[in-house]
C-alpha cells in the first residue's frame, strides 16, 4: 500500500555550487551581483574594506528583503599584517523616544522570530513603531573611513547606483520573497506600490528573461549619497526626508536620533579554539558569548581527518541546547519560537590581494524588516524593536537608547602563533546563525575540509534549548545518535522553508584564497577578482 513520504521533501535534486579561488581577492555574498560589485572595486585597486562597502550598498538594490540603508549590523576586520581584529559596531539602538507604553500586550503569546508576548497590532513587528535607528550607513562610512583606501566614495557607490537604476530582478526567487511578506507589505502604501504591482507579487514571464523593478526613490538616494557624502543620511537633506516620512507615518525615530547615530570601533574579543586558533568576534550583545560557550563544550569532542562522527554530532546537539538554555535564561522567560517567522539578514566576506579580511553581517531583522518603505528616499526600514521583550522590566526590555540581544556572529580566525591560514566567516538566519558558524569553523579547523566540501556538508541546527533539527542527508548512524541525545526532527535544507542558516567563508594563506557560499541559497556566490 502506498504511503506518502515523511517528511515531505520539496527538492528532488543534488545541489552543488563552486568555490572561488584566486590571488587577487575574493568576495562572497548571498547575492552574486553584490559579490561582483565588490570584486569590481578590488580590480580598480580598492582594498577589502572598500569592496565590502560597495557590496553592502549593492545589496540594498538586489537583496532588499535582507539588508539595506534602513538596517543595522556588525563587521570584523583583520588587517593583513596584524594578529588582532577590530569590530565596527553599528548594532541596533532603540530611539530616544522609545516608550514601552506604545507596545500594549494582548495577553497572548506571539510565535514569530521570538516567542514574546503579543503586542496590539503587532506594532513591534511591522509599521513605524517597529523601527530602531538605522545605523547601516554609519557602519559602512566608518568601515570606509577607518580601513578603506583612497578610492573615492563615488566609485564605491557606482555599482549600487547602476543596479538600483536597473532595478531588482523580478525572477522566481523575488516572487517567493515578496509573496512571503505580501500580507503585510500591502498595508503600507509605498511598499505595496513597489513590491505588489497590481496588488500581487511580481511573477516572472513563463518564457524569456525576467524584468526589473525599480525600488522607489532608492536610486536617487544612492546618487545623493555619492555626491554629498554618507553623512547626508544623518545630518543632511536625506536625513530631513527620512525624519519627515517617519513622523508622517507615526514613528518616533527622529532627526536627533539620526544626528546622534554613530558606529564605534573597538578591539574584537577573541575565543581560544582547542589551543591552536583564536576566533575574533563582534562580542557584546551578539551571539559571540554563546559561541564561546559552545566552543568550550566541544573542546574534548573527537576531531580527526575522518570527518565529524555520529558521536561528534550528538555532543554538539547536547552542548548547543545547553548553551541556548543559558543564553535565554538571561532573558527571563524568553524561549525560542517553535514556529519561527521568516528571517532575513545577509552576510558577506571579503579578502583582498594583500590578505586584509573583512566579514560583515547586516540585517533588517525580519524579511523585509518593518515592511515600510519611506516614500521620499526609498529606504526600507528595519523592525529592530522586535529584538526587545515588550514586557516592562524584563532583562531585554524596551527603553530609550537601549541595545537588545541579537544573533549576528561575524568572525575572523587566526592561528595562535599568528601565521597562516586565516579565515573569515559568518552567516544569516536569525537564531540558526550560531550553529552554522560553529560547524563551518569546525569543518575547517578540526576536520580540514576543503571549501566546496565545507559548503555541501549536511548540518544540524539548534536554535533553542528544546530540540535539534537534522538534515536528512546525514548518515543513518548520525541521525540515530542525535535521536538518542535528545528530541530531534528532520528538516530539509531547501530554498524555502528556510530550515538552516546560510553561511559563507574565505580561507587565505600565502598562496592565495578560496571562498564558498551556501549551496541552497539560489543567488549566493563566491567571486574572485581577475586582476
Amino acid at each position: 500500500m502506498f504511503t506518502p513520504t515523511t517528511p515531505y521533501r520539496s527538492q528532488n535534486w543534488h545541489l552543488t555550487k563552486p568555490a572561488a579561488r584566486g590571488r587577487h581577492g575574493i568576495v562572497v555574498s548571498q547575492s552574486r551581483e553584490a559579490a561582483e560589485a565588490g570584486t569590481a572595486i578590488l580590480e580598480q585597486g580598492g582594498n577589502a574594506a572598500d569592496a565590502a562597502v560597495a557590496a553592502c550598498f549593492a545589496l540594498a538594490a538586489v537583496e532588499p528583503w535582507n539588508s539595506g540603508l534602513g538596517g543595522i549590523g556588525f563587521a570584523v576586520v583583520l588587517k593583513a599584517g596584524e594578529t588582532r581584529a577590530q569590530v565596527v559596531d553599528f548594532g541596533p539602538v532603540a530611539p530616544r523616544r522609545a516608550d514601552p507604553a506604545d507596545y500594549p500586550l494582548t495577553g497572548a503569546m506571539k510565535k514569530d522570530l521570538f516567542t514574546w508576548p503579543e503586542v496590539v497590532g503587532d506594532r513591534n513587528i511591522h509599521g513605524p513603531l517597529s523601527f530602531v535607528t538605522p545605523s547601516s550607513v554609519a557602519g559602512y562610512a566608518k568601515l570606509k573611513e577607518a580601513f578603506g583606501s583612497a578610492l573615492p566614495l563615488a566609485d564605491l557607490l557606482a555599482p549600487a547606483i547602476a543596479l538600483a537604476k536597473r532595478g531588482l530582478p523580478a525572477d522566481w526567487y523575488t516572487t517567493l520573497k515578496v509573496a512571503s511578506s505580501a500580507s503585510v507589505l500591502r498595508l503600507y502604501e509605498e511598499s505595496a506600490r513597489i513590491y505588489l504591482p497590481g496588488g500581487l507579487p511580481p511573477v516572472p514571464p513563463y518564457q524569456g528573461s525576467p524584468g526589473f523593478m525599480v525600488l522607489g526613490e532608492l536610486p536617487a538616494t544612492l546618487e545623493r549619497l555619492a555626491e554629498a557624502g554618507l553623512d547626508d543620511f544623518y545630518r543632511g537633506d536625506i536625513a530631513r526626508r527620512i525624519a519627515a516620512d517617519i513622523a508622517s507615518a507615526g514613528g518616533v525615530v527622529d532627526a536627533q536620533d539620526l544626528a546622534d547615530c554613530k558606529a564605534e570601533i573597538r578591539e574584537a574579543p577573541s575565543i581560544a579554539w582547542r589551543g591552536s586558533h583564536l576566533i575574533h568576534t563582534a562580542g557584546g550583545l551578539t551571539a559571540a558569548p554563546t559561541l564561546e560557550r559552545v566552543i568550550a563544550g566541544m573542546a574534548d569532542a573527537p576531531a580527526d581527518g575522518s570527518g565529524p562522527s555520529a558521536d561528534w554530532f550528538a555532543q554538539l546537539s547536547r552542548v548547543m541546547r545547553q548553551a541556548y538554555r543559558e543564553r535565554l535564561d538571561g532573558l527571563g522567560a524568553a524561549t525560542a519560537a517553535k514556529e519561527p517567522g521568516d528571517t532575513c539578514t545577509t552576510h558577506l566576506t571579503v579578502v583582498d590581494r594583500d590578505g586584509n579580511l573583512v566579514t560583515v553581517t547586516t540585517t533588517l531583522l525580519s524579511s523585509m524588516g518593518s515592511r515600510v518603505v519611506l516614500p521620499s528616499t526609498g529606504v526600507l526600514m528595519n523592525n529592530g524593536m522586535m529584538w526587545f521583550d515588550p514586557r516592562p522590566g524584563s532583562a531585554n526590555a524596551i527603553a530609550p537608547g537601549a541595545r537588545p540581544l541579537c544573533n549576528m556572529c561575524p568572525v575572523v580566525v587566526t592561528p595562535k602563533d599568528g601565521g597562516w591560514p586565516r579565515l573569515a566567516a559568518g552567516s544569516s538566519g536569525g537564531r540558526r546563525i550560531l550553529a552554522s558558524v560553529y560547524q563551518t569553523l569546525a569543518w575547517q579547523l578540526d576536520f580540514g575540509m576543503e571549501a566546496e566540501a565545507n559548503a555541501h556538508q549536511p548540518r544540524i541546527d539548534v536554535s533553542g534549548p528544546d530540540s535539534t533539527s537534522a538534515d536528512p542527508r546525514l548518515p543513518f548512524e548520525t541521525l540515530a545518535a542525535l535521536e538518542a541525545a535528545g528530541p530531534t526532527a528532520l528538516a530539509e535544507h531547501a530554498v524555502l522553508p528556510i530550515n538552516f542558516a546560510c553561511p559563507n567563508f574565505i580561507r587565505v594563506d600565502e598562496n592565495g584564497a578560496e571562498g564558498s557560499s551556501d549551496a541552497a541559497s539560489p543567488w549566493s556566490a563566491a567571486v574572485a577578482a581577475r586582476r
